[in-house]
């Protein structure tokens, strides 16, 4: 079975079809989904969702593009959400720079603040960093981000850079990226990584793996992942299959 680490059912891309599609998952090979908060409103989404499917987990936390909309008033309502059953980490929480809104200093405020939640409950985060890993990084030392453990997600730096994230003790999320032709980076960071340090998602419905590429993505691509992974770490589909399930099992402590 795949477990899909990193998903987002409750966006309107799903509106259609979210019922069916997500119906489909297990008797196609997907066994487990931790469906991902970006927002106040998609921590409310995934909450009815991790209720309604009993093979789906859900992530409370507020992106680094939406974090402007948290006061401490709505703040204290996500550390509530983060109570809930099944709610198995904080996030996606961290930093974005490719736009220049929200400002880096709000993004650091609300990361930090994130995280030392994911600390207080005393569950892992799920990291989203993007055209900002030094501060990321300086961040997750200052915090020491190592007691906390989780994921970095949608990884898309250099093996340099995983490496001192694997160092702190967490594991890196890998999806569709993996199969693009320009993705040689992610593909030699892939092959650094050590199988037991990685874990399969999808971040849908963004991202999907060639031959879908810039189609919506959705768990059921998985296998294209998983395939790419095997060829690059010499090691059987099924062998990544296990290894990666074992993997989200224990890096989200369910």
């Amino acid at each position: 079975m795949i477990f899909d680490t990193h998903a987002h059912y409750d966006d309107d891309a799903f509106d259609e079809d979210r019922e069916e599609l997500l119906g489909s998952m297990q008797a196609n090979g997907v066994g487990k989904i931790v469906n991902i908060g970006a927002s106040l409103n998609s921590c409310k989404q995934t909450i009815e969702l991790m209720q309604k499917y009993d093979f789906v987990y859900g992530a409370i936390g507020v992106h680094p593009n939406e974090v402007e909309e948290l006061s401490e008033e709505s703040f204290a309502q996500l550390k509530e959400w983060c109570k809930s059953e099944k709610c198995v980490a904080v996030g996606e929480i961290g930093l974005d720079y490719y736009y220049d809104e929200p400002s880096p200093d709000i993004q650091k405020k609300w990361f930090i603040r994130q995280l030392n939640l994911a600390r207080e409950i005393s569950k892992p985060v799920v990291i989203h960093s993007r055209d900002a890993a030094k501060d990321t990084i300086d961040i997750m030392k200052e915090q020491h981000a190592e007691e906390i453990g989780g994921v970095v997600h949608c990884f898309s730096y250099t093996k340099e850079t995983a490496k001192i994230m694997l160092d702190m003790g967490f594991y890196i999320g890998i999806g569709g990226v993996l199969t693009f032709k320009n993705g040689v980076k992610l593909k030699e960071a892939a092959d650094f990584i050590p199988m037991d340090r990685i874990v399969l998602e999808t971040d849908c419905p963004y991202l999907a793996p060639v031959p879908f590429r810039g189609k919506r993505n959705s768990s059921l691509y998985l296998p294209y992942v998983v395939s790419t992974l095997a060829e690059i770490k010499g090691i059987s589909e099924e062998e990544v299959r296990r290894i990666t399930w074992e993997n989200a099992h224990r890096m989200y402590r369910i």
